[in-house]
């Protein structure tokens, strides 16, 4: 029985070069120095096992060890010892090197052959759905991001909740984003050495654990927004100026502490004798993640009890206003699914256990989930900014002045022949209005210290003339007002 060393031997020029001197004893039957795409294994003498430490991979323990027997013909062995003239490497039972976490999971994917491989073949499908709606979802939250940082009208509590929601929900697509990118590099990079996030050591921990942070963040903050709404909705005085310093620090601060405590108790508990386990390979599916998912499926359940209360809320005001039946129910569930992604009651689906005992169930629960969790950031961002009544006034109102100074110029053009002191006139008019309309830049109106008009009044009342004139939002009845268009 011969012993390998898995560190170096994962090229397979490495593997042609050590052996290629290597004949067998006179009279004796060897089996051939092989390499299947993970391990070189050495010339092995006929009807003996070759044992070696399984390679550094994901989701491998490389304490552990993996094997492979030479027949009895000078063949390596197949799978139940079975000869395959295709197949000259033979088998390695390569599920010895699993977690035990990741052998749990392969021994429900793999109940046979072909729908194991049916289900791989559906996960990467999904991957490409995901990559797909993760970029469009980044696109659509940065364009929001922008908008919201642009107008001053549109700067009060509310939005400024929207924003520590968006940039928790970009910061995560992005690595989110970078992490599959870079494990799709390895995968087709089949030479030479592989060097990445994934077999970083440090750089590979702190990109899940930052993951993990921004995801809690993105939860905390949409329990956020569910408060902020049913108190809205629900209360009739309600002094959101003051609750401001608390909500950033249930935002960014709790997910701090929690993500902490994971991530230590991870880096030690977690395969703690495994030197060479490649990036906490399967965290997600040991029992310390519920130290982050139990926070998180609190919040799911305190915003879907909010949802209710907010429902039931718009159905009285409805039956008051003496509205058909019909049209109340219609009005009722709208409300409801327009608001389920919005406070991040979708997001249960990936706490549930995943069917994986069926192919057509697996598929249904993997494109479903996948999509609503990718696409979420434009579903975000497109029902609390691009469909907002304030956004596209506010756009409105720009593109007007944008036009009218556009006219304004022309019309200064035609008349330069005519007269030669109007243009003069005109521009320094035009300099006028550009100079209101200017932006003082994206620091300066995201983050304006004394010059800041309060946080729920918009900076156009303060203005000689006003567009518009916002009123208190604290009850049912303007809650749906307002947002009749997305309901």
């Amino acid at each position: 029985m011969g012993i390998g060393n898995a560190i170096g031997n994962s090229t397979q020029e490495f593997c042609s070069d050590k052996y290629k001197d290597f004949q067998p004893p006179d009279g004796e039957l060897w089996c051939e120095p092989v390499w299947d795409s993970l391990l070189c294994w050495p010339p092995t003498k006929a009807s003996t096992t070759t044992k070696q430490k399984c390679p550094f991979e994901d989701v491998f323990d490389a304490t552990k060890s993996v094997e492979k027997k030479c027949g009895y013909n000078g063949r390596w062995e197949g799978q139940n010892g079975t000869n395959n003239e295709e197949y000259s490497h033979g088998w390695a039972n390569y599920t010895t090197c699993l977690t035990p976490e990741m052998l749990r999971l392969h021994g429900k994917v793999y109940t046979n052959t072909v729908e194991g491989n049916m289900k791989l073949d559906i996960a990467e499908k999904t991957r490409t759905l995901e990559f797909v709606g993760l970029s469009i979802s980044l696109v659509a939250l940065l364009a929001s991001l922008a908008i919201f940082c642009r107008f001053r009208s549109l700067r009060n509590t509310r939005t400024r909740i929207h924003k520590n929601l968006f940039v928790a929900m970009v910061v995560q697509v992005l690595i989110r984003l970078t992490l599959y990118i870079d494990i799709e590099v390895l995968r087709r990079k089949t030479y030479g050495i592989q060097h990445g996030i994934g077999n970083t050591p440090v750089l590979c921990e702190a990109s899940y654990a930052l993951l993990e942070y921004t995801k809690t963040a993105m939860f905390m903050w949409m329990f956020i927004e569910g408060l902020f709404l049913h108190n809205m909705v629900t209360v009739t005085v309600f002094q959101e100026n003051s609750y401001y310093r608390m909500y950033r620090f249930i935002g960014w601060g709790c997910p701090v502490i929690m993500t902490l405590v994971w991530a230590i108790i991870t880096a030690f508990y977690y395969h703690p004798k495994s030197k060479f386990t490649r990036c906490w390979s399967g965290y997600n599916l040991s029992s310390y993640f519920w130290i982050l998912e139990g926070p998180r499926f609190a919040v799911i359940l305190l915003n879907f009890l909010f949802l209710l209360n907010i429902v039931r809320v718009l159905v009285v005001k409805l039956r008051q206003s003496h509205t058909s039946e019909i049209e109340q129910v219609l009005k009722a569930v709208r409300a409801a699914v327009v608001l389920l992604p919005l406070l991040g009651i979708t997001n249960v689906l990936f706490m549930i256990e995943v069917p994986l005992h069926n192919v057509k169930k697996f598929a249904l629960w993997s494109y479903s989930t996948h999509f609503l969790q990718s696409f979420q950031g434009l579903f975000i961002a497109t029902l609390y900014c691009f469909l907002n009544g304030e956004v596209r006034l506010a756009l409105d109102k720009t593109i007007s002045v944008y036009l009218s100074l556009r006219g304004t110029d022309l019309q200064a053009r035609r008349q330069s022949t005519f007269s030669g002191c109007q243009p003069q006139r005109i521009a320094s008019v035009i300099e006028m209005e550009e100079e209101e309309i200017r932006p003082s830049g994206w620091i300066r109106l995201c983050c304006r210290g004394g010059n800041t008009p309060p946080p729920d009044r918009p900076a156009d009342c303060l203005t000689m003339e006003p567009l518009w004139t916002p009123e208190p939002w604290t009850k049912a009845s303007k809650f749906h007002s307002d947002h009749e268009d997305e309901l």
